[in-house]
C-alpha cells in the first residue's frame, strides 16, 4: 500500500497565507508504486503550498534513464507514491505571491534541480547541493514530478525559465535535464582549442553533451558507444565527430591524440567498464568528468593511476544555465529535436516506457504529450 499526502488529511492555510485546500480537481499522473512497478493513476491536482511555488500545466514531458533507475530501485531516496518525471515544459497556471520571474500564461521549462538560490551552495552555483530539505533532484523523486497533467514547482523563480517565442516546446523539452547536464559537463571539463575530447556514451545525455562540447570548438571529438546504431546517428548528424566501439578504444584514442590520451574525458554511460575506460584513455593531467549515474560503487585503482595526476569531476548536474541554453537554441546553435524519436500520449505512457527501456525501434528519447 502506498500513501499520498492528501489521504485522510485536512489542509489549513500555511504560514504564507496561501490557501492549502485542493480544488477537487483530479488528474492523471504516472506513479512509482513500488520497486519494479509504475502505474498511471488518478491523483488530485497539485496546489500552492508556499509563496514561492508555481503550478504548471504540463504540455510535454519526457522519459529519462533516471526514471528507470527509480523503477528498478537504484535511487534509494525515491519515495513510493511519488509522481515520476523531471523533464518537462508547460504553461504557468498559478504562482505564489513571492514569485516575480514568471506569471500565469508564460511558457516555461522546468529545471531538474530544486534550489532556493540563497544558501551557501546556491550562491556558489552548486545548486545540486542546495541545503533546502527538497534541494537538488527532488521533482519526480522525492516530490511529485511532471509525467502528469500538472506539476507544482517549488522556488519557481529559480526552477522555471521562460521559453522564447521562437522556440517550440519540442525544442525546449530537454533544457531542464539532459541538456542542462550536457552543458554543465562540457563547461566544467576545461576544454581548450586543439584538445582531443572523448565522450563515452551516445545515449540522450551523451548526445546533448556532444553538442555542448562542440560549442567549445576542440580539435577532435571522439564518441564511444557499444550500440552501432547510436554511433551511426552521431555520424549522420555530426560528420566531423569520430566514433569508436569500446573494443580497441584506447588504441583509437592514442592514434587520434597528441599527448598520450584524451585531454578531457566525459563519462556519460555509467558502467564498470566505461568508468575504467574513462581514466584509462585520459592522458596524464587530464580532466575526467563523470556525470553518469551508476547502479553500484566503482573501484578507483589508485596504484594503476599513480603518476597520471588526473583531475576527477563528478555530477549531479548544477542546472544553472537553462536561460543560456534557451538562448543558444533560439540562435540555432543547439538543436536537440532529432533526439526525440518517438511521441506518445500520456494515456499510453506505459508503452512509451517499455519502448524506451528495451531500446526498440531506434529510440533515443521519448516525448509524452498531455494533449
Amino acid at each position: 500500500m502506498y500513501l499520498y499526502e492528501w489521504q485522510g488529511r485536512e489542509y489549513a492555510p500555511d504560514a504564507t497565507g496561501l490557501s492549502s485546500e485542493r480544488d477537487g480537481t483530479f488528474m492523471l499522473a504516472y506513479t512509482y508504486v513500488e520497486r519494479g512497478k509504475f502505474e498511471l493513476l488518478e491523483k488530485p491536482k497539485p496546489f500552492l503550498q508556499n509563496a514561492r511555488d508555481a503550478i504548471v500545466k504540463v504540455t510535454l514531458a519526457s522519459i529519462c534513464s533516471s526514471d528507470l533507475h527509480i523503477k528498478h530501485g537504484s535511487v534509494p531516496r525515491a519515495v513510493p507514491g511519488v509522481t515520476v518525471g523531471h523533464e518537462m515544459v508547460g504553461v504557468v497556471e498559478q504562482v505564489g505571491s513571492a514569485v516575480t520571474s514568471v506569471k500565469p500564461g508564460d511558457r516555461v521549462t522546468v529545471n531538474v534541480e530544486t534550489f532556493c538560490g540563497e544558501c551557501f551552495f546556491c550562491q556558489n552555483g552548486w545548486v545540486n547541493n542546495c541545503t533546502d530539505p527538497n534541494g537538488g533532484w527532488a521533482l519526480g523523486c522525492r516530490i511529485d514530478g511532471g509525467q502528469a497533467e500538472y506539476v507544482r514547482v517549488p522556488y519557481a523563480d529559480q526552477g522555471l525559465n521562460k521559453i522564447p517565442d521562437e522556440v517550440s516546446d519540442r525544442q525546449a523539452l530537454l533544457v531542464g535535464d539532459v541538456l542542462a547536464t550536457g552543458y554543465w559537463a562540457a563547461r566544467i571539463s576545461e576544454i581548450k582549442a586543439q584538445d582531443t575530447v572523448l565522450i563515452i556514451g551516445a545515449g540522450p545525455t551523451g548526445l546533448c553533451t556532444l553538442q555542448c562540447v562542440l560549442l567549445h570548438r576542440p580539435g577532435r571529438v571522439i564518441v564511444c558507444d557499444v550500440d552501432e546504431s547510436r554511433l551511426a546517428f552521431v555520424r549522420a548528424h555530426w560528420p566531423e565527430v569520430l566514433t569508436a566501439a569500446p573494443e580497441g578504444l584506447k588504441e583509437f584514442v592514442l592514434a587520434h591524440s597528441d599527448h598520450g590520451g584524451a585531454d578531457a574525458v566525459l563519462e556519460v554511460a555509467g558502467s564498470e567498464e566505461t568508468f575504467r575506460m574513462a581514466w584509462d584513455c585520459a592522458r596524464p593531467n587530464a580532466v575526467v568528468t563523470v556525470v553518469a549515474l551508476y547502479d553500484g560503487p566503482q573501484v578507483l585503482p589508485l596504484p594503476e593511476m599513480y603518476g597520471k595526476n588526473l583531475v576527477f569531476k563528478t555530477g549531479g548536474v548544477d542546472g544553472c544555465d537553462c536561460e543560456e541554453t534557451l538562448r543558444l537554441i533560439a540562435a540555432g546553435k543547439l538543436d536537440t529535436t532529432p533526439l526525440i524519436t518517438h511521441t506518445y500520449p500520456l494515456k499510453d505512457i506505459a508503452a512509451a516506457y517499455d519502448l524506451f527501456e528495451h531500446r526498440r525501434d531506434g529510440v533515443i528519447k521519448v516525448a509524452v504529450s498531455m494533449e
